[in-house]
């Protein structure tokens, strides 16, 4: 390994409806990669296991105060059926959610971090996707490396301003705690 190259191996996966979720992804990403070499991959194209990943990161959308569900997905692609709403459903948007995959996974990496996208009010009326993805990893045996972080859309599932440079800034705390950035 050369001095440009990060040690830590980051994955971060995600599922998305309408892209808010992958564009955070995306943006934490863009934050980590200065720390970590960073994998960014749909739900679908999860591996059950991560043998040679230092962190795991998981978010999703939240559903009627927690992950998504089959119903949920369906319920989510109706809406972007409507043309009031003006929503583009995410490729692949209606298959296997992180609840799902959460099920299957074997073996999961020592440390994690969760996040979510959630309606902008308090978390007591939204609820939180990040809160179960922590419970079922932390169930699995891995270890909560930051607390949860939550992203906030609108009534129309866009996100608010701003919630790109915080999921950048999220990564960059993420690289922080992980350690010292690669020398470039």
């Amino acid at each position: 390994m050369n001095d440009t190259t990060p040690a830590a191996r980051a994955a971060i996966v995600y599922e998305s409806m309408f892209g808010s979720t992958r564009r955070v992804a995306e943006a934490i990403a863009d934050g980590l990669r200065p720390f970590a070499s960073v994998t960014v991959l749909k739900v679908k194209d999860a591996p059950e296991a991560f043998p040679d990943i230092d962190l795991l990161l998981i978010g999703a959308p939240t559903h009627v105060h927690s992950l998504s569900r089959p119903s949920t997905r369906v319920e989510a692609a109706k809406w972007g059926d409507d043309p009031e709403r003006r929503l583009t459903l995410e490729p692949d948007a209606e298959g296997i959610g992180v609840r799902e995959w959460l099920e299957t996974c074997g073996d999961v990496p020592a440390r994690f971090a969760a996040f979510d996208t959630r309606a902008d009010m308090t978390e007591l009326f939204s609820g939180s996707a990040a809160v179960a993805i922590d419970k079922r990893l932390r169930r699995l045996g891995s270890h909560r490396l930051l607390a949860k972080h939550s992203f906030l859309v609108d009534k129309d599932s866009v996100l608010e301003p701003g919630q790109l440079d915080d999921a950048r800034e999220w990564g960059r705390t993420i690289g922080a705690a992980l350690g010292t950035p690669a020398a470039v």
